[in-house]
């Protein structure tokens, strides 16, 4: 904890001495400075995980959880507003942006800032989906049957959206739902069963259904899913923390081994920031290492932006994951809550 504190503490003393910004040059300066300190503190996450944790003995679980999620939706924000800000400045410093510049298509132009205009549900979801599997090979081995993820309904949704948070939303769940079925599996005869993901669009929002047959979740863990430091296995998770140095809580920083870099393949419009943006920085994390903090995280970023994220468990059959997302740029954006979420 006081490692994220002195983070905080040096990154607002930073940028208060910043000058007021009034040519191109400082404004350049000032991005160097910003991204500087995305890359630090991409520690955060993990050492915060680690501190919940370590401090359940000394503090209620229901306190310790609305610190972590206070403290993650402040997070988001602010980050939120410095990747837009080097976006725009990318934006700005482009070929295309100028009158005299020979090639006047703009192969960005779905992009405002960070926002994907055309976020497409299918597309989004069959990447995460070819990435949840590579994961899942890795994790069991070559030799390991993998469920077929099946989708139906409104494929072609199409909706504003910041990509890289619904990556990982849809990650987590896909992971968890594709790493239930194998291990149901393992033991049992004939193909696994499918995971299936119903996509429903309606005027203002988006609905994605994730159903898996993968046993459910058993009672002992199930009270507990949306706890970053709370449940039978916290132990085990601050043991796997520790070798996590730093999170961006992106689904490209699950590395698969044998690739460098980015070598996980991009999602439509992701190539244009997926190199820099601190919400894309490629980290070392093991595919089945387990954290306890995709079902948490995740609810706090659909959270963010209007929506919702709720579990359904039948134990020894499987689980449905309804994920709402809310299209940016209508009415519901405008948060009730934003000021709370902002008062750290």
């Amino acid at each position: 904890m006081s490692h994220v504190y002195e983070l905080y503490y040096k990154a607002f003393e930073t940028l208060r001495r910043v000058q007021e910004i009034k040519s191109v040059e400082d404004n350049d300066r000032y991005c160097k400075l910003i991204s500087e300190t995305l890359q630090e503190h991409l520690t955060v996450i993990p050492r915060l995980a680690m501190g919940i944790i370590e401090c359940q003995s000394l503090m209620r679980p229901e306190e310790t959880d609305k610190f972590m999620n206070t403290l993650l939706r402040s997070r988001i924000s602010r980050r939120v507003i410095a990747e837009q800000h080097l976006a725009l400045t990318e934006t700005f410093h482009s070929p295309w942006h100028f009158p005299d510049a020979k090639q006047h298509h703009d192969p960005n132009a779905d992009f405002v800032g960070e926002v994907f205009l055309r976020c497409n549900a299918k597309e989004v979801v069959e990447e995460c989906s070819h990435r949840a599997k590579s994961l899942a090979a890795e994790a069991f081995g070559g030799d390991c049957v993998l469920p077929e993820v099946k989708l139906e309904g409104h494929l072609d949704a199409t909706f504003p959206y910041i990509l890289s948070h619904l990556q990982y939303i849809i990650g987590e769940l896909l992971r968890n739902s594709i790493q239930a079925v194998v291990e149901k599996w393992e033991h049992l005869p004939g193909t696994p069963a499918p995971v299936e993901v119903l996509i429903c669009e309606a005027p203002q929002h988006v609905i994605i259904r994730i159903s898996d047959q993968g046993g459910g979740i058993a009672k002992d863990i199930l009270p507990n899913v949306w706890s970053f430091g709370k449940g039978p296995r916290s132990q085990i998770h601050l043991e796997n923390l520790v070798q996590v140095p730093k999170m961006a809580a992106t689904m490209q920083e699950l590395k698969i081994s044998g690739r460098s870099g980015g070598g996980t393949a991009h999602a439509p419009g992701e190539d244009r920031r997926s190199v820099d943006a601190s919400l894309s920085s490629l980290t070392s994390r093991p595919p089945n290492l387990r954290l306890g903090m995709g079902l948490p995280m995740s609810r706090v970023y659909a959270e963010y932006w209007a929506g919702s994220l709720e579990l359904y468990s039948l134990e020894g059959y499987g689980v449905d994951v309804f994920l709402q997302i809310s299209k940016l740029g209508n009415k519901n954006e405008q948060l009730s809550t934003r000021a709370s979420m902002d008062a750290v």
